[in-house]
């Protein structure tokens, strides 16, 4: 551990909410298992998760990171290699979803997160009622909007031959195709990505986590009430009038499922688009594959999503056990840290290699186990149709010379994203 002093601990601001004001390691946990991955940073890199390429040299398989989430945990178990991510997703006896993503604790809400922050066999009732919304054939129906959205988009700079990529286009599309398919108001795009970049992207700035969670509560609420009196299209009104094993659902219930489908459906994409744009700017050579073998993309989209594992999902331990010889307790919270069992080469060849022809790519950026990502097949249908119509409508771009093009690996990517064209050539 010849590095073990770059990786001590740093704490967060003191005085937040949800987080004690004394930061003290549990006594179960060995001083020499806590570490602070210095992996998630900023960087300029053409693959910007590739700083993590020694974690499984510098950090133990197992150790405690001191990271503050507020209104949920000081400090967290991390396991980093594959077998042990997927015992973590797989095994609902020993973890549980329990307070996942628990912004609505912030400002005093008590209900759960729905479906994800609760466990088999609970969690499966509302799968049952989501699923037919998210399935291949429910998606495949939303291919002509996902499409003619996603044109609609680069209607507006094909003939520029400027775009930021991440702001006007990666973020824009997903959340369009997601009011439509919950039956909300396009006229509040502006307003949910406010809202959503405030409880995504501000850390530790409880303030404007709340505005965000508050505002979005308030409209949400608004919508429920007004879609009880006049059922109306989409998934929000349907679940306002759902029903689970035949009795209606409760309030706690419904804002507790909108609410998390509202969450979800805004980040998670946008990262993924950008970051996979950026790596295309950056590789020429990768854009000219995909454009001579289009029938690549599904294949490149499921590499993409490997190589950039936008988020670490977390489960609460339900028993006492070991995990290769670590004791980790009751109560304590375990990451999976998929930014790095995502390049385990016990389960990926030359992992760091960007191949569209894996045999097998069972990667976690869509989490796994029962708790696996309920819109996976949107999310990969939206990537799939926006790389394959921005590679058939712009000619060869790369990135504006003298932006700034640094990075944060995980869910933040970056803001800003400029990329250009000859206009006058031909895709």
């Amino acid at each position: 551990m010849s590095e073990q002093a770059s990786h001590t601990y740093a704490p967060p601001p003191a005085g937040l909410p949800g987080l004690s004001s004394e930061r003290k390691i549990p006594t179960h946990v060995p001083e020499g298992l806590v570490f602070d991955p210095p992996f998630e940073v900023a960087n300029a890199l053409t693959d910007p998760f590739s700083l993590n390429k020694k974690t499984y040299e510098e950090l133990p398989p197992v150790f405690w990171w001191p990271r503050a989430r507020p209104g949920r945990f000081d400090g967290t178990w991390v396991v980093t290699h594959y077998d042990d991510i997927r015992n973590v997703y797989q095994k609902e006896e020993l973890y549980s979803t329990e307070g996942t993503a628990n912004f609505q604790s912030l400002v005093g809400e008590t209900w759960p997160m729905l479906p994800i922050a609760v466990d088999p066999p609970e969690h499966g009732k509302y799968r049952i009622l989501l699923n037919p919304w998210f399935s291949p054939k429910a998606v495949a129906a939303m291919e002509t909007n996902i499409r003619t959205t996603i044109n609609d988009l680069i209607d507006g700079f094909q003939d520029k031959g400027e775009v930021d990529v991440a702001y006007d286009f990666g973020r824009v599309y997903p959340v369009r195709v997601f009011l439509d398919l919950m039956g909300f108001p396009q006229e509040k795009l502006d307003e949910f990505l406010d809202w959503g970049y405030s409880i995504l992207h501000s850390r530790y700035k409880i303030e404007k986590i709340q505005y965000g969670v508050s505002s979005a509560l308030v409209f949400l609420r608004d919508f429920i009430a007004k879609a009880r009196e006049n059922p109306v299209e989409g998934l929000a009104s349907y679940i306002v009038h759902g029903k689970i094993e035949g009795r209606a659902l409760t309030d706690d219930e419904v804002i507790g499922m909108v609410f998390f489908l509202w969450v979800a459906g805004l980040d998670t994409v946008a990262a993924n688009t950008t970051l996979m744009m950026r790596r295309l700017a950056l590789e020429p050579e990768i854009q000219a594959t995909l454009r001579a073998k289009p029938e690549l993309i599904p294949d490149a989209v499921e590499e993409f999503l490997r190589v950039q594992p936008v988020v670490n999902s977390s489960r609460l331990v339900k028993e006492d056990h070991e995990v290769r010889g670590v004791q980790i307790k009751k109560g304590d919270h375990i990451l999976c840290y998929n930014i790095a069992g995502n390049f385990d080469d016990e389960e990926f060849d030359n992992p760091w290699e960007l191949r569209f022809d894996r045999p097998s790519n069972r990667h976690f950026s869509l989490a796994g186990g029962p708790h696996r990502c309920l819109g996976s097949h949107l999310a990969r249908r939206e990537l799939r149709i926006a790389l394959g119509e921005f590679l058939r409508r712009i000619p060869t771009f790369s990135l504006k010379p003298g932006v700034d093009h640094t990075v944060t690996p995980g869910l933040v990517a970056t803001p800003h994203l400029h990329l250009v064209w000859d206009p006058k050539q031909k895709p």
